[in-house]
């Protein structure tokens, strides 16, 4: 089984980092402004601007 990717208001955070609010269906529906938090592991997801929405982690680029 995978890995969790998408979380609801009041799920824990899993690990360190930097979650944005996303649409139901992230690939069909973007978000203009998507709301932005930064997480530590086991803190509690803040409610989203729209009880469709869900929090996904940030993918940053490694720069060298």
């Amino acid at each position: 089984m995978g890995e969790q990717t998408e979380f609801e208001p009041g799920q824990r955070a899993p690990n360190d980092g930097e979650y944005m609010e996303i649409g139901e269906d992230s690939f069909h529906m973007g978000i203009n402004n998507p709301a932005h938090v930064e997480m530590r592991k086991g803190q509690q997801f803040p409610e989203t601007s729209n009880q469709n929405r869900k929090w996904k982690k940030v993918k940053r680029q490694r720069q060298n």
